[in-house]
């Protein structure tokens, strides 16, 4: 039985605080890590004695999620992970780009010396870690994912909105689930990631806006065009019962 009890501190230095936000942040990471599959049904009752917590604590799970856009609800079907698609990934990336660019030249206008040490402190980190796994290639190394997510938040943290970085955050975790499904049709010779943030920062750093904001774009243009090339086994993936 996987208790939510293991892992979590439960005594205030930073974890989960309630049953119910334990199992939140389970599910987003089993969503987010594709272990729980676009299109899998989820089931309230299964789930409930999985993490042994109450069906109301799942349930209240689910529905936030489902504000996020990672669950799907349904009246007649119950949840469900959201589906992916060739389309939603296109509408992901182009509305991210327009986002997250706004926010990269809000911050770029307003951020000071802090923010710019900042942004090259998690470039700095990020490019210390391997993009792949050492001992499996076909899959993401864990840290660097945190720490990229680390320096994409970076980079917009002085953007000065805190709605605007909201819908920032729900788009990224978007973006990060056709990651996580495309890797392994991704090449080694495929992209330059650290020359990609590389050239973002230099910008920043420069402060010139528009060099910033293109190069963040070209950035999520290659990723969006290396997942379209794992498009038949996205959809494939969508369909789990």
């Amino acid at each position: 039985m996987d208790s939510l009890a293991v892992g979590f501190d439960m005594k205030g230095g930073g974890g989960p605080r309630t049953l119910t936000s334990a199992v939140l942040e389970r599910l987003r990471a089993d969503i987010l890590s594709t272990k729980l599959a676009p299109g899998q049904k989820l089931h309230i009752a299964g789930l409930a004695k999985q993490f042994s917590v109450s069906l109301a604590a799942v349930r209240e799970a689910l529905s936030r999620l489902v504000a996020d856009g990672l669950v799907q609800a349904s009246d007649q079907r119950g949840f469900r992970v959201s589906p992916v698609s060739p389309a939603d990934l296109e509408d992901v990336t182009h509305t991210r780009i327009d986002i997250e660019g706004l926010a990269l030249r809000r911050s770029i206008e307003r951020g000071d010396q802090t923010w710019l040490a900042s942004v090259e402190s998690a470039f700095v980190a990020l490019s210390a870690i391997p993009y792949r796994h050492p001992d499996d290639p076909t899959n993401h190394n864990e840290v660097w994912i945190v720490r990229h997510r680390y320096f994409h938040r970076a980079l917009v943290n002085a953007c000065g909105s805190q709605w605007l970085l909201g819908f920032r955050d729900v788009l990224h975790e978007q973006s990060e689930r056709y990651r996580r499904l495309s890797i392994r049709r991704e090449t080694g010779k495929s992209r330059d990631v650290e020359a990609e943030h590389a050239a973002i920062v230099h910008a920043v750093l420069r402060r010139d806006a528009d060099a910033a904001v293109v190069a963040l774009t070209q950035h999520f243009l290659t990723t969006m065009h290396l997942v379209e090339l794992a498009a038949p086994r996205i959809s494939g993936v969508s369909e789990t019962a």
